[in-house]
């Protein structure tokens, strides 16, 4: 059935006529958006291969260019988005902090100085991704791959196991690291990798370039006060039954212990890492972003931090490369062959008599909500951000910066709202300290905690800053 439904949808809009104000050649195309973008959430393959496969019919078909030439041309312009090479060496980032150990380093010392209490731990898995985010984009990797494995082994020191004794501490210190990991990739460009597929598809749309430091000075408030009150929250909404908890440091001491001495490799990545965000936060009218990632990248091979064979195997990467590669190009295909201006022109109308700011509101409430209906935040972002931005710029007067940062900073944070959001939730769900209606509900509560808060907060500071 995975692979059926997505050929059947596109078939079924092919059998469709094209809507008056486009020509027959952008419904076609239309139609296999829809179908990769079923595919995508259905996933009968994997993600790249989706989306090479749609980018390969529509080159073939020429349902963008009717010329060969050309036709490759765009098909192959996404490889050339300096923001698909940002991903893919964000992900070897990544790679450096997992081989070098110091993703772990970092997270055993947050509870060691921190976990003398739950509500401690809490914090301590809180800062520990909140330190990670910047140089982690793949949030599966940094909460489900470094974080969730150290904060696993706490609950059963305190006979907190999965089910009837889950309430002690396990289903706190889960949902709590859950809940953070969506702030943190919401507060950093680089902490997820759909961020930086939104600020391409922003700069098409808008022709205005978000460096590193307006992402995180635009969120900065939200991020700060998510991520002191959230720990706290969790505690009062999802009370732990055990509060103390002065078992944990001596465990996380004992196993730094058994670490060692920072290796020089891990001093070598860690003055890798500064490097990198200095050059992003400082030197970003000098340098491009994509750039000095290289760079730094580049100085990691050098510097013997991974080896080429490490980057070879690294599959996570080379299949966002691929992935995003593919997805830009197919985003971007919608504005070309003229369905964006088509729905915008179509929405703004249906909008229009509503004050600005409350059109603002209702557009990215509408955009955070539909994520119910998705699995994958590439997907969400790849299916629904080029028509939502389209919408921004059909309206008159319209706060578009804004506008698309509200949207944009939407993707981490939408990612707790069910079992299936984002990456890290299936891992947290599947531990077992977390029964379903539980993740249910707490996604709910907190989904309208998130999404009120972005919009009570980030959208008057927001127009303050680029109004």
């Amino acid at each position: 059935m995975a692979f059926v439904i997505p050929v059947v949808l596109g078939l079924l809009i092919l059998l469709i006529p094209a809507p008056e104000g486009l020509t027959p050649a952008a419904w076609r195309y239309f139609a296999l958006f829809m179908a990769v973008v079923a595919a995508l959430i259905l996933e009968p393959l994997p993600g790249s291969v989706i989306g090479l496969l749609g980018v390969s019919a529509a080159a073939a078909l020429g349902l963008v260019d009717a010329r060969p030439g050309p036709s490759i041309t765009w098909a192959l312009s996404g490889f050339s988005d300096g923001v698909v090479w940002l991903i893919f060496v964000a992900f070897m980032f990544s790679l450096g902090y997992e081989k070098t150990g110091l993703g772990k380093r970092v997270a055993l010392f947050m509870v060691k100085v921190m976990g003398k209490s739950t509500l401690g731990l809490g914090y301590a898995s809180t800062l520990t991704d909140l330190v990670l985010a910047p140089f982690m984009p793949s949030n599966t990797a940094r909460s489900g791959g470094t974080v969730y494995p150290v904060i696993r082994n706490i609950p059963p020191l305190y006979k907190s196991e999965p089910g009837e004794t889950s309430g002690k501490m396990g289903s706190y210190l889960m949902w709590t690291t859950f809940a953070g990991q969506c702030v943190t990739s919401s507060m950093f460009l680089t902490g997820l990798a759909p961020n930086l597929l939104a600020i391409g598809l922003i700069t098409t749309a808008y022709k205005v370039t978000i460096t590193w430091s307006q992402w995180f000075m635009g969120f900065l408030p939200i991020g700060v006060l998510l991520v002191v009150a959230l720990p706290w929250l969790v505690y009062k909404l999802y009370p732990p039954t055990i509060k103390i908890s002065a078992e944990v440091p001596a465990w996380a001491g004992a196993e730094l212990k058994k670490i060692g001495k920072f290796t020089l490799r891990e001093i070598t990545m860690l003055l890798l890492g500064a490097l990198a965000l200095g050059l992003w936060i400082f030197a970003r009218d000098q340098i491009n972003a994509t750039t000095v990632a290289l760079l730094v990248f580049s100085l990691m091979l050098l510097l013997r931090v991974v080896s080429w064979d490490d980057v070879l195997s690294n599959r996570p990467a080379w299949n966002a490369l691929v992935w995003f590669g593919t997805l830009v190009t197919l985003a971007g295909g919608l504005t070309r062959v003229g369905i964006v201006p088509w729905f915008a022109e179509a929405i703004a109308g249906a909008l229009s008599g509503l004050p600005v700011n409350l059109m603002v509101v209702v557009l990215v409430a509408i955009f955070f909500i539909t994520h119910y209906f998705f699995a994958s935040i590439t997907a969400h972002a790849v299916a629904l951000m080029p028509v939502f931005l389209g919408v921004g710029a059909a309206i008159p007067d319209f706060p578009l910066v804004p506008y698309a940062l509200l949207l944009a900073y939407s993707l981490g944070l939408m990612g707790v709202l069910t079992p299936y959001a984002t990456g890290p939730a299936p891992v947290y769900y599947g531990s077992g300290y977390i029964s379903r209606k539980d993740f249910w509900l707490m996604g709910a509560i907190f989904g309208v905690i998130f999404l009120v808060l972005l919009l009570g907060i980030g959208l008057p500071y927001l127009l303050m800053l680029h109004g």
